[in-house]
């Protein structure tokens, strides 16, 4: 797996976590056990009564044993989405 990432490098990605976080940023390194370093990177917050929530985090080392899902982000559809208005429930753990 870690070998089809090498096509993410230097791109926008987002990163679902085991304990159901949803981190997006631009995709600066790794290694063989998918230890991630993340650049520019934000935590997207989700919420049935509000708007989706970003924390900046900036530079963010996500751990191998932490990643469920990786992806590539498509920076133009990403930039229109509204996230103020979309509503979801977050995310639950992934449990073993």
């Amino acid at each position: 797996m870690a070998s089809a990432l090498e096509t993410y490098v230097n791109h926008t990605v987002s990163v679902i976590t085991a304990d159901g976080r949803m981190i997006v940023g631009t995709l600066k390194g790794f290694d063989q056990t998918i230890n991630l370093i993340l650049d520019e990177s934000h935590e997207r917050v989700f919420s049935s009564s509000q708007g989706v929530e970003q924390v900046v985090l900036g530079l963010y080392i996500v751990r191998g044993d932490n990643v469920a899902v990786i992806g590539e982000i498509d920076d133009d559809t990403d930039g229109a989405l509204d996230l103020g208005n979309i509503r979801a429930e977050p995310l639950n753990p992934i449990i073993h």
